[in-house]
């Protein structure tokens, strides 16, 4: 059976290190995978062995500037901090190995010194021979917990670096003594690009502005990155980047700083009794709401918050201030959508999908208004628009606060749109939780006798009406706070977080057509050749291409 043992530890090691790397995309194993296609026990037990030593050579980084430390020739004095932190989560992670199961750390902190060995020096093969003949007798329970053990740990080095790229960028811009901008002064990023462009190519200004503002950037998401890695797992990797960057403030108490240090122990100690990986293959549905974790856990407030930046740097570099609704970068998705050769993507899935975004959407925009209503208490000091767009609202308890007022008819909107939401999903799936929306009912009463909203601008209207008064009537910075935050919210994401790209077989396609070709009396689609279908398709398009 140690045939099999090994050949365990094989499977087990190379999809949780290729995890590892896809959960940040900071450090890379492309380089150091080992594939094995042979049956010798020798040749597996020495793969498996240097598997265990790519992993090593992760976690204990060399340093240097270019690229992951783990991959760079030498240490700087700038990287002394990244090291202080994934010693420091190392020593946590092995607390935590040990008390849990002190066989596996045992093997843990045996192969961890032999690939520290290795790596000291490579032309020294014992290391190596010492790694082999351990991985040969190993067990595969223990297996499993050894590699689960260095895949955590990987994921531990990839935070680490993710908060120590965030620190050097910062030290470098408070070492800068003649650029001054918020985004980061590198060649490859947006600052960098403008500042070639006016400086070396001599580019007019207001020509670069156009287009910025112009320009479409769409990404698209698509299920490939949610098959593997966990919300809650990308959330407490996350938790630990930004628990590093909490303890690196000067003015912390020992209380607040042991208090950090317990919660990256405890976060830790949660990440080793989960499960890194899904054991049953996700659904399309499945699939489809990690792509929306993705969206409310990282670029709800990454892409408001860069759109600011951009803003800024525009004002700086440019001298001209980036339109609040201004959205150069649009995101998309084929999760739910793509049917090309997934029979489990049918049309009663992707209504599904798509009601879901559009819930998710409308509960989060809720979040925000409410927040916004928060901070709105403005009383007097308003636009001719806005005084005619508060008249239009009845029964408001906001008679002086006409922000609010504004604001709690969106709401009343929202919450009206939610129910719909949940009530077509439980006609589809008859198990939706709509306590949230009962919740929600009895806070906004009224919301029976409003519209959903349906469209962005019914979202987008009445706030620029608000941002526009803000400005006017002398208090632009607060118009610069949430309200833009929420502008540029609605116009990257919409009322429906992403549009949903429909993808289908070409014969499909083909089939629909024929079918609408046929009604109107104008031949069959499906005989006719290539150019014949072009041509008959550029006759029906108007201009702007929309079909007549």
């Amino acid at each position: 059976m140690k045939f099999n043992n090994l050949s365990l530890l094989l499977a087990v090691a190379l999809p949780l290190a290729a995890q590892a790397r896809s959960t940040a995309p900071i450090v890379s194993l492309t380089s150091k995978r080992a594939f094995v296609n042979n049956s010798n026990k020798n040749d597996i037990a020495t793969a498996a062995a240097s598997a265990v030593q790519a992993a090593l050579a992760d976690v204990i980084p060399s340093g240097g500037d270019a690229g992951p430390l783990s991959q760079a020739a030498g240490l700087s004095e700038a990287d002394a901090p990244l090291i202080a932190d994934i010693e420091m989560l190392s020593n946590m992670l092995a607390e935590v190995v040990k008390r849990e199961n002190p066989t596996v750390y045992d093997l843990y902190t045996r192969f961890r010194k032999h690939g520290m060995d290795r790596a000291a020096n490579p032309d020294d093969l014992k290391p190596l021979e010492e790694m082999k003949k351990l991985a040969f007798d190993v067990s595969p329970i223990d297996n499993l917990g050894v590699m689960k053990t260095f895949s955590i740990a990987l994921n531990l080095v990839n935070a680490a670096e993710v908060n120590h790229r965030m620190r050097l960028v910062r030290q470098a811009e408070r070492d800068a003594l003649h650029h001054v901008g918020p985004l980061p002064n590198v060649e490859d990023s947006v600052r960098g690009t403008m500042d070639i462009l006016i400086e070396t190519d001599n580019v007019d200004p207001d020509k670069i502005f156009e287009k910025l503002t112009t320009q479409k950037c769409e990404i698209v998401l698509t299920a490939h990155p949610t098959e593997v890695n966990r919300k809650t797992m990308l959330l407490k990797y996350r938790k630990i980047s930004e628990l590093l960057a909490h303890l690196e403030r000067s003015d912390l108490s020992p209380f607040e700083r042991a208090e950090a240090l317990n919660n990256m122990r405890a976060i830790i100690a949660a990440i080793w009794g989960s499960d890194e990986i899904r054991r049953v293959k996700p659904t399309v549905q499945k699939e489809a709401a990690g792509g929306n974790a993705v969206i409310e856990s990282v670029l709800w407030d990454a892409v408001p918050s860069y759109l600011r930046k951009l803003d800024a740097q525009c004002r700086v570099t440019l001298g001209k201030k980036l339109p609040v609704d201004c959205a150069p970068i649009k995101f998309a998705s084929w999760i739910g959508g793509d049917r090309d050769g997934n029979p489990n993507c049918t049309p009663e899935v992707t209504l599904e999908v798509i009601t879901h975004q559009r819930l998710r959407a409308a509960k989060m925009f809720l979040h925000d208004l409410n927040q916004l209503y928060s901070e709105l208490a403005i009383s007097s000091r308003f636009s001719g628009k806005l005084n005619e767009l508060a008249a239009n609202i009845q029964n408001s308890p906001d008679h002086r606060e006409k922000y609010r007022r504004v604001i709690g008819h969106l709401r009343k909107r929202l919450v009206r749109t939610i129910k719909e939401c949940e009530s077509k999903l439980s006609d589809i799936t008859n198990s939706v939780n709509i306590l949230s929306t009962s919740h929600a009912s009895g806070a906004f009463k009224g919301w029976e006798d409003v519209e959903p909203i349906v469209k962005a601008n019914d979202l987008m209207a009445p706030l620029k009406v608000i941002y526009n008064s803000l400005v006017e009537t002398g208090f632009e910075l607060v118009a610069d706070g949430l309200v833009s935050d929420i502008i540029r919210r609605i116009a990257v994401f919409g009322m429906t977080l992403v549009p949903l790209d429909i993808r289908e077989e070409s014969t499909r396609h083909t089939l629909a057509l024929d079918a609408i070709t046929r009604e109107l009396g104008i031949g069959s689609y499906k005989e006719w050749d290539e150019e014949a279908r072009l041509n008959r398709q550029l006759q029906r398009v108007g201009r702007r291409g929309e079909i007549e």
